[in-house]
């Protein structure tokens, strides 16, 4: 028996180290921490993977609230329920409503608080498309430029090189690394699970510069587009995305937290398609200056460009710059998992729903949209 165990044990190692030293070639997190990052609920992914810190605004904003009811009944994927149902068959975290910037509906889950830090996931896109749009304001950027005549050593010899800013803003860059993936440990390994848990995100580009498609021929979903627009964004300011987010952003909307953008490595590149955490709150006060007529952190060329979708992805929506366009007039930021902040100019309403849904629950946005849509409409 002791011999059995000791075999077991000396296989189990021989596995490990060999498991060791691919993870690191690939430049991958080490076994057991890959494992606990793949298996972690969407709320506790952040706390996995190194971070850099946003700090919470110098002036902190102060919300004003009054108390609104949310409808008794709603219809979600077919059948009639509670709102509360609703709220927990998403497995909803916060739940903020934001009306002419007065908090009206409040509520949080889990444990969960006004305070606490929530992840957002392809939220972080429109946040890296915030900063997009001030390189552009300022003349530094454009969006005819290619991402390899900003970041030269990228050339591949081939319809890389033509990849253009405009491409990537609108989904279009063509390059061959898909969102699509499957659930559980299968799904582990295939490109955007392992841009996703990178330690080197750079490395990890420099060896997916395969084309799927021609750039611009062709829209689809795929977060690599945005990785890029983050690795102009550092090249072009010189600073990290954290520093130049939070004297263009956060210190602007007067967040009363501190905020993270997790990153592949401590001091290395922030994982601009993914990974950017704030509160509920917070979250709120970027997405109320985003529907405001005048905003201290969007010009109004930006903002019409955020506002007009380019091209048709999922569910037949509009996207474009960034964001997506469910309906007409709607803005939403969107992210895996059941995160959205929804912005209605028109209604002058924020909606703010952080969730903790399941990969395999992905496709229901769908179904939350039109009840986002029929509370920031019932004023």
């Amino acid at each position: 028996m002791l011999k059995f165990i000791r075999r077991t044990l000396v296989g189990f190692l021989i596995i490990y180290i060999a498991l060791f030293g691919l993870t690191k070639a690939i430049r991958y997190p080490e076994p057991i921490a890959a494992i606990k990052l793949g298996l972690a609920p969407a709320s506790k992914t952040p706390d996995l993977m190194p971070a850099h810190t946003i700090a919470a605004a110098a002036t902190p904003a102060i919300w004003k609230s009054r108390a609104e009811q949310m409808p008794v009944m709603v219809t979600f994927e077919g059948s009639a329920i509670t709102f509360d149902q609703f709220l927990t068959a998403t497995h909803t975290n916060a739940f903020l409503v934001v009306r002419d910037g007065v908090i009206t509906y409040e509520k949080y889950f889990n444990g969960m608080g006004e305070k606490t830090r929530l992840p957002s996931y392809s939220v972080a896109k429109t946040m890296t498309s915030l900063m997009i749009g001030k390189l552009i304001d300022s003349g530094q950027l454009k969006e005819s430029d290619t991402f390899v005549s900003i970041l030269p050593q990228y050339k591949a010899g081939t319809t890389f090189d033509k990849v253009t800013v405009k491409d990537l803003l609108d989904m279009k860059g063509g390059v061959g690394v898909s969102d699509n993936y499957p659930t559980g440990p299968s799904g582990w390994g295939v490109a955007i699970a392992q841009m996703y848990a990178s330690t080197d995100v750079d490395w990890f580009l420099m060896h997916n510069r395969m084309m799927r498609e021609a750039p611009g021929t062709f829209a689809e979903y795929r977060s690599v587009d945005t990785q890029m627009l983050g690795m102009i964004i550092k090249k072009i300011t010189g600073t990290s995305l954290v520093d130049y987010f939070s004297k263009n952003i956060w210190q602007k909307v007067g967040a009363a937290n501190d905020a993270t953008w997790n990153v592949d490595h401590v001091g290395g590149t922030e994982k601009a398609f993914c990974c950017f955490n704030a509160s509920a709150r917070d979250y709120a006060l970027v997405g109320a200056e985003l529907i405001k007529a005048s905003s201290s952190i969007i010009s109004p060329a930006w903002l019409t460009r955020i506002s007009t979708p380019a091209v048709a992805l999922d569910y037949g929506w509009g996207y474009g710059a960034q964001v997506w366009h469910p309906y007409a007039g709607i803005n939403l930021m969107l992210g895996l998992h059941g995160q959205f902040i929804w912005m209605d100019s028109v209604n002058k309403t924020v909606i703010v729903k952080l969730s903790d849904e399941p990969t395999s629950a992905d496709g229901r946005s769908s179904h939350v949209a039109p009840i986002l849509k029929l509370i920031s409409e019932q004023h």
